[in-house]
């Protein structure tokens, strides 16, 4: 008699995830990591506009615009490029910023195929708790959608960019963020409606790439909802730069002249000026999530006023086998947000350890020159005694790595907790504060005190050896 195996077959949770952007990709990859049968599905290319006409796009753009930072710095630092004058070649800058984004697209994609994960190209529309209608790209005109079953859905299908009725984008003068990359030139005077974070960060590129350009903001300052002392200085840069912000002034429509643009504006600040010509403007006033015509609250997921996805600590809507991540939930609008909350869903439907998300511990980054990367408590909630906390903040005028690099703009702040000295927050405004908020976050994170990081060795010189000596500034003797 032959021997008796148990052959019992291993249960393997099926996930259908729509929406091919960070949210979507990052967990497709950790639900076929560990085991689940995944289709992935996506209108217009594994990547979602994150990748595609988002960020990846617009941080390649603002690449080209650092190097031209630092080419147009170059003399201070006894560099001789000759008499010629810098220029930005858009037209190759425009190349570069799609290709690269093409490149990132077929990377994601051929990283799914080879976990296993099935990519649909399509329209998805939710028809059940555990079903999902697909119509391929490639499908005849009449042929009927496909149904695809699961045990769980994912949403993540990310927000496009808001319209204003009076300021319709045409793609040749008037753009929204996804269109800009079509200007081959570079504007002669671009206007930039809204200074949150898109619209400094393309004011920014694009005065760094030497075109006029103005800012229309309907606040007091740019980047109001950011640290004031980093919005200040950034503002500062700006008109050194020869940036043109107009503050407390409201759009009211933009529209198409003879030879360019003009843009109405109203409010205080627009008093002794009613509009301002312009080549080109840019519309950057925030986005709408792409829940329209999902088919959501007919199977009982709740969605916002605004149309956004209501979830949970673990991205679960109010139907419990339909999860969503991203911008889609109104959540704060980063990839590195909707790629956490999209890895959550997938731990809570597999069973594996999770942590609910954390939004008091997320470190950002604005890609403006200098940039401003934060994380943890704010100046705001010290101010309102929310936290108490100490705050030392340390300008990077005396670091003599930013010496040597002609960095002359920039400071690292840190919060402490009063009298434990555990690290609460920080901001750093520098070139590459993305890269230097890390050691902020960590201690963040994790809850250590300021001498942990005071004692850890920095390089000498370094920019990071200002967070270490902000840290000692921070140390309390026992």
């Amino acid at each position: 008699m032959g021997d008796v195996t148990d052959e019992t077959p291993t249960f393997l949770p099926s996930l259908t995830i729509i929406g091919g952007g960070p949210g979507g990709y990052e967990a497709a990859l950790v639900a076929a990591k560990l085991g689940a049968r995944v289709t992935l599905v996506e209108r217009q290319g594994v990547g979602g506009s994150a990748v595609l006409t988002d960020v990846v796009p617009s941080k390649t753009l603002i690449a080209a615009a650092e190097s031209m930072r630092r080419v147009m710095a170059a003399s201070e630092l006894g560099v001789d490029l000759g008499p010629a004058e810098p220029r930005a070649a858009m037209q190759e800058v425009g190349r570069r910023v799609l290709s690269l984004a093409g490149e990132q697209s077929r990377d994601i994609r051929a990283a799914l195929e080879r976990f296993g994960v099935q990519v649909v190209l399509g329209d998805a529309r939710v028809t059940g708790p555990h079903e999902v209608q697909v119509r391929r790209t490639d499908a005849p005109a009449d042929a009927e959608p496909e149904t695809i079953t699961s045990d769980a859905i994912l949403v993540a299908v990310g927000a496009s960019p808001r319209e204003l009725p009076t300021a319709k984008p045409d793609g040749e003068r008037i753009f929204n963020w996804k269109q800009v990359y079509a200007l081959t030139e570079l504007p002669d005077h671009l206007i930039v409606v809204g200074s949150g974070v898109t619209g400094a960060e393309f004011a920014s590129a694009y005065n760094r790439l030497g075109a006029k350009v103005t800012l229309v903001s309907s606040r007091d300052r740019v980047l109001p909802g950011e640290d004031p002392d980093a919005a200040a200085l950034l503002e500062d840069v700006f008109r050194e730069n020869g940036l043109t912000v107009i503050p407390r002034s409201r759009a009211e429509a933009v529209e198409r002249t003879a030879d360019g643009v003009r843009v109405h504006l109203s409010g205080e600040g627009a008093a002794d000026r009613p509009y301002v010509d312009g080549s080109h403007a840019l519309v950057a006033v925030g986005g709408v999530p792409n829940t329209a015509g999902l088919g959501l609250e007919d199977v009982g997921v709740e969605l916002t006023a605004s149309g956004h996805v209501k979830v949970d600590g673990v991205s679960r809507t109010s139907v419990p086998s339909i999860y969503a991540a991203g911008d889609c939930t109104g959540m704060m609008a980063l990839a590195s947000v909707a790629a956490m909350q999209g890895r959550i869903a997938v731990a809570h439907l597999l069973g594996d350890a999770l942590k609910p998300l954390r939004p008091h511990l997320l470190a950002s980054n604005i890609f403006t020159s200098p940039e401003i990367a934060t994380v943890g408590v704010t100046q705001e909630q010290v101010d309102s005694g929310r936290y108490q906390a100490d705050v030392l903040r340390l300008d990077f005028a005396t670091n003599p790595r930013a010496k040597m690099q002609g960095v002359k703009e920039g400071f690292v702040k840190i919060f402490s907790r009063q009298g434990s000295g555990t690290v609460l927050g920080g901001v750093v405004v520098a070139p590459r504060a993305s890269d230097l908020i890390y050691s902020i976050a960590l201690a963040v994170t994790h809850k250590l005190h300021v001498d942990d990081l005071a004692d850890t060795f920095t390089v000498y010189p370094s920019m990071s050896g200002s967070i270490a000596e902000a840290a000692r500034r921070l140390h309390v003797r026992v």
